[in-house]
């Protein structure tokens, strides 16, 4: 709770992942992936309850044994590769509301495939949304990102044409604008703005930059090495 507001932080893990396959529970310098999150959820003095919701019965064992509520299952038409993260979220919400009578006034989206997160990322998340409350709806965790978007191609057959024709490509890389990438360290939201515009990105959303060795998501095996080393490098993980 922060300034008499209620927070609830939603982790979605489901089972199901092909591009890594059990990436959620593959175990990640000495401890499963999804353990990472909740234990860092853990740590922030703000969040009022830390829901995992998964339709995996081995990462709902996980969760709760490391200290997240799960107090369903997800119905199996959210967990396909088709569902959206709002729908994912509204889920939870919903739950609360009409299973226990509880309301939130802001939430947060956690996503297990981001990591690297330092241990009060999350506070200073929620305190940048709330002491600017009055301007913003939503804050999100964002990194700068080093290839730039006008340099993207797309394929026409054999041919490499512009992915964005109407970005001007620089001979310097650092004549370019900074262009950034929405990492998953955390997404927040005031709640009612998340239902009315069924979104993490409100109309009225502001960044919170992030560390350069925190510009990660793990989607397949060769991310999963990539972050391992980060934590090795930075944290002096083994």
């Amino acid at each position: 709770m922060i300034n008499g507001k209620t927070i609830l932080a939603v982790i979605p893990a489901r089972g199901g992942s092909k591009g890594l396959p059990g990436k959620n529970i593959r175990e990640l310098c000495g401890k499963p992936l999804i353990l990472w999150t909740i234990d860092k959820a853990k740590k922030s003095k703000y969040l009022d309850t830390i829901l995992v919701t998964s339709d995996s019965q081995e990462i709902i064992d996980i969760a709760k044994h490391g200290g997240a509520e799960v107090p369903f299952i997800r119905p199996t038409e959210l967990a396909s590769d088709y569902a959206s993260t709002y729908d994912v979220v509204q889920h939870a919400l919903n739950f609360y509301q009409d299973n226990e009578k509880k309301s939130f006034e802001y939430v947060v989206l956690l996503e297990p495939t981001s990591p690297l997160r330092e241990d009060d990322d999350i506070d200073q998340i929620i305190e940048c949304l709330v002491n600017r409350e009055d301007e913003f709806d939503g804050v999100v965790s964002v990194g700068e990102v080093s290839e730039h978007p006008s340099i993207m191609k797309r394929l026409n057959n054999d041919s490499v044409k512009p992915f964005c024709n109407e970005l001007v490509m620089t001979s310097r890389r650092q004549d370019n604008e900074s262009a950034y990438f929405p990492y998953g360290v955390a997404y927040i939201s005031k709640t009612s703005t998340f239902t009315d515009e069924k979104t993490f990105y409100p109309n009225r959303c502001m960044a919170f930059l992030i560390n350069r060795y925190q510009n990660y998501e793990i989607d397949d095996l060769y991310d999963f090495l990539c972050v391992e080393c980060v934590m090795k490098n930075e944290w002096g993980l083994i």
